[in-house]
């Protein structure tokens, strides 16, 4: 039998992500969800509901997700750990909403929440944090005694977060034709966000110039690179680009993108890339379609060899850093001594976001029950 492992003072573990459709007649609800309020234009969004269309109108995130829930529990109950495990979606069913009062009607009074984004950013994190508020706020307007919330750290430099990442990148350059595998460049590709987004992105103190959101993806680059050259004797360039767009045009976003990146590559002469999306924890609509579709069409029609490697999504190793994770941050609440465990330049990110972090696009009331400075 394990040695029980204590979670005091939490009584539950709340898998917050995304969503997506699970069928044809749910992807255009699914995107007005999501785009309530942001602007996006009309052309934009019939053009990604058809990413959608292209695999039947089935996000994998989903799946993926509850593939991801299994792995908690497993690793939980092998090591000992009692915490029940919850999921709900910002924009899809099950919505966070309905889950948290079903939290509530089985008595849960302290959560730690997991979201499925690992680095800093207003999309990333506080946007979560703000969702968060909501749904507390609107079970508090139903005369619910509301839980008090706790969102896990940004993990993008947790061991059991980079190593999966390593691993599918040897296993994609071992996949490449062994005339073009030494000479493969390294894409390491993340989401694109509004450059002003970037810039205010993380701590205030270290605002400017991509902010935390570029600074975390490059550690995390620098890292898997490292890596793939200490077991391969290899030291294969790499850059940091970007894909899956979708705001105005007028706006700045980061770049380079993927697509582009390719084209540029081919040109100089490289011999065969990986795309490796760092970005991403799991293999959902836009690594299938902005990597295996799109950047995938895009190397064919330029004759350049691609592989694209995997995402963490569920691997046991992930499953115990989300253990460790919650046994941290459990111990910081119970005013141990604790040292966080990170690699890279950057170390630990913090549990509580200072004022200032990832700015919301306009302040907002704190909820009861959240633990952010704004909500």
């Amino acid at each position: 039998m394990p040695d029980v492992l204590d979670a005091t003072p939490y009584d539950a573990l709340l898998l917050l992500s995304f969503g997506g459709p699970e069928g044809p007649d749910e992807v255009v609800p699914f995107l007005e969800n999501v785009t309530r309020g942001r602007g996006i234009p009309k052309e934009r969004l019939k053009e990604v509901g058809q990413h959608y269309f292209l695999f039947g109108g089935i996000s994998p995130i989903n799946d993926q997700n509850r593939a991801l829930l299994d792995a908690l529990r497993k690793d939980f109950a092998d090591h000992g750990l009692d915490l029940p495990v919850y999921w709900g979606n910002r924009n899809w069913a099950p919505y966070l909403t309905d889950t948290l009062r079903e939290m509530v009607a089985d008595g849960r009074r302290r959560v730690l929440v997991l979201a499925t984004s690992a680095y800093a950013s207003y999309s990333g994190c506080r946007q979560y944090r703000e969702n968060l508020a909501d749904s507390l706020a609107a079970l508090e307007a139903e005369g619910l005694q509301v839980p008090k919330v706790d969102k896990l750290r940004h993990y993008f430099n947790h061991p059991g977060f980079l190593e999966p990442m390593i691993d599918g990148v040897l296993e994609s350059l071992a996949d490449l034709p062994e005339d073009v595998r030494d000479g493969a460049h390294l894409a390491f590709s993340t989401h694109s966000i509004p450059t002003a987004a970037a810039d205010s992105s993380g701590p205030a103190e270290g605002h400017g110039d991509g902010g935390a959101y570029v600074d975390e993806h490059l550690d995390v680059a620098r890292l898997i690179a490292d890596a793939v050259r200490e077991r391969t004797g290899i030291d294969h360039p790499w850059q940091l680009v970007y894909q899956s767009r979708s705001g105005a045009p007028h706006i700045p976003w980061l770049e380079p993108d993927i697509c582009d990146h390719l084209e540029e590559r081919h040109k100089a002469g490289v011999p065969a890339v990986v795309m490796a999306p760092i970005g991403f924890v799991s293999d959902h609509m836009e690594v299938l379609y902005d990597l295996d579709t799109e950047a995938t069409a895009k190397a064919e029609e330029l004759g350049l060899p691609v592989r694209r490697s995997a995402t963490v999504g569920a691997d046991p190793r992930f499953a115990a850093a989300v253990r460790e994770l919650v046994l941290e941050r459990a111990a910081v609440e119970s005013g141990q001594q604790v040292t966080p465990c990170a690699l890279g330049a950057l170390g630990a990110s913090h549990n509580l976001c200072p004022v200032g972090c990832c700015p919301a696009r306009a302040p907002r009331p704190a909820a009861a029950g959240a633990d952010s400075p704004y909500a």
